[in-house]
């Protein structure tokens, strides 16, 4: 294929489209949750609303980047588009806590793909020396999401109902198919070596057993000396020792573990890994403590996120363009988490009494500390590989900062339910009720409730909620601090200015591209140096595909 500009930004337009679908949703979810968990019943268990969406993602991110290093990019991501679709009317229709969890899964399966195979394309497309430039674009489709979907998810949940936190998923997800189905042009494969499926089952068992053997151990139903916490404990470790010995004999393994030999690889994952831990476990929870401690609306605490949006696109655009124009990436990720660990600090003080615009500072300095690693991290992890494992490059490092996730929402927020839920049986119990109408209580509270509650409660249920999840981020900060500290040691290496389907043969890039691309329309000659610039491009970069043929020239 000819990759010239005008097809870089058209596959960039259909990209920008399934970002939006996956990004969009969950600013809505988070800013809805309070209400579902409450009108469902499930406030004791609303951490597995997170949960099964990102175990459900990371188990799907290694099949993604690698089946789309095998079979190619294109259907993969219309089936991530399709999944995530389709599973939104599910978690629509959900008539309990249960199958809102089960979907939201589903939902996840599809966002996995959607995340990874968007970042896999772009290398694909777009040299690592000049893929800075085109965070502008990704920065503004989050910060659309920042802004329209809490404005969305507070408009259902005060004046519609959460249902609709799921619909708005219908029309958006149809439309970006179309987009995608109609412009995402790409080279289509086939498999040369068996598929490592023995491989996915027991990554997808490791990670399961793994996020179980967390949540089980930190909840005050199991704990660590339950039997079934350290069945899942067993289970994880089985998978890992197994999965270590079929990829070691695979044909094509779905992780290769060549990759654990690239140091500069193996570092970038670690940052994200830690990283991972202490980011998503924050992003998780602060909607609701906005929502319950502060006082605020669902869309008030939904734009109050806003902040640290703007302070994530700041540093990313700033960070990414400054990386095309130096070349240099290493002192980012080096301030990044000296700025996170900063505004965590600053998040243990956080009470009911704490002003919102003193919130939002700590949200912004928040944002913008991860804005200067996220994507510096992923770009080090694909610009340290060759061209063809760059898919699955991206997942593996994507994979392992999903793990960290998981297992900070897992863990972290076992630790805030299990505080809240206590502190919430206090208040109720101390105010008359009775032990099964203080656990009911404690199990149904949502913000439009809580309005309803005589003062003293009220008041009682904001300082439950303060003090449950304030304590928790002193948790997370010695994770950040490993992430400092290997960023420490993140080499320095140059940056590949070559796209990675030039890099492989699939396709033509840079003026040799614009050249053809002119000569097929009739605008310029078809050679300047007495040999056809196809055939050059024949010659050099391999056989290009059909639809390039048909318009070159003969």
């Amino acid at each position: 294929m000819l990759l010239t500009k005008r097809r870089i930004w058209i596959i960039f337009a259909a990209l920008i489209a399934g970002m939006l679908l996956s990004s969009l949703d969950q600013t809505i979810v988070s800013t809805a949750m309070p209400t579902i968990v409450g009108q469902l019943g499930g406030v004791d268990h609303q951490v597995w609303l997170t949960t099964a969406y990102l175990l459900a993602t990371t188990i799907v991110m290694p099949v993604y980047g690698k089946f789309g290093d095998v079979l190619g990019r294109r259907r993969l991501f219309l089936v991530a588009i399709a999944l995530f679709t389709i599973a939104s009317v599910g978690c629509a229709f959900a008539g309990d806590f249960t199958q809102l969890i089960v979907w939201r899964a589903v939902q996840g399966l599809g966002g996995g793909g959607l995340m990874i195979l968007s970042q896999a394309i772009i290398a694909d497309i777009v040299p690592a020396s000049e893929r800075g430039k085109y965070l502008g674009p990704l920065g503004a489709v989050f910060g659309l999401s920042a802004v329209g979907g809490p404005l969305l998810g507070g408009f259902f949940v005060d004046h519609l109902t959460w249902q609709w936190a799921f619909y708005i998923n219908i029309p958006v997800g149809i439309a970006a198919f179309a987009i995608a189905f109609f412009t995402l042009r790409l080279p289509n494969k086939k498999a040369t070596a068996p598929i490592d499926l023995l491989g996915v089952i027991f990554l997808s068992a490791f990670t399961t057993c793994l996020i179980f053997f967390t949540d089980f151990g930190g909840d005050a139903a199991h704990g660590w000396g339950a039997i079934e916490t350290w069945m899942f404990g067993i289970g994880m470790l089985l998978a890992a020792l197994l999965f270590v010995i079929t990829e070691a004999r695979a044909k094509d393994p779905i992780i290769p573990l060549s990759l654990f030999k690239n140091p500069t690889f193996i570092n970038a994952t670690a940052i994200g890994l830690t990283l991972g831990l202490g980011m998503f476990s924050a992003i998780g929870f602060v909607p609701t403590f906005l929502q319950m401690s502060s006082g605020t609306s669902a869309a008030a605490s939904g734009l109050l996120m806003i902040p640290m949006m703007v302070g994530l696109i700041g540093t990313s655009i700033v960070s990414g363009n400054l990386i095309t124009r130096t070349g240099r990436y290493r002192m980012f990720p080096v301030i990044g988490t000296l700025v996170t660990a900063a505004s965590m600090v600053a998040f243990t003080t956080l009470t009911a009494d704490t002003p919102i615009w003193l919130i939002c500072v700590f949200l912004f300095f928040f944002g913008a500390g991860l804005g200067l690693i996220m994507q510096v991290v992923v770009l080090v992890a694909q610009n340290s590989v060759d061209a063809s494992m760059v898919g699955t490059a991206t997942s593996t490092n994507n994979y392992f900062r999903e793990v960290g996730a998981s297992l900070g929402v897992a863990v972290f927020g076992t630790i805030f339910t299990t505080r809240l839920t206590a502190n919430l049986k206090d208040v109720f119990a101390s105010s008359g009720a009775s032990a099964g109408d203080a656990s009911n209580a404690a199990a149904t509270i949502d913000p439009q409730t809580l309005s309803q509650l005589a003062p003293g409660i009220r008041d009682g249920v904001v300082t439950a909620y303060a003090d449950a999840l304030a304590p928790v981020f002193w948790y997370l900060l010695p994770f950040i601090g490993a992430a400092f500290l290997l960023s420490l040691f993140l080499k320095q290496i140059p940056l590949s200015d070559v796209a990675g389907l030039v890099a492989r043969g699939e396709a033509v890039g840079g003026d040799e591209a614009e050249s053809l691309e002119a000569a097929a329309r009739g605008k310029v000659p078809a050679s300047t140096t007495g040999v056809p610039a196809f055939d050059r491009a024949s010659s050099r970069d391999g056989e290009l595909t059909d639809a390039d043929r048909e318009q070159s020239p003969r």
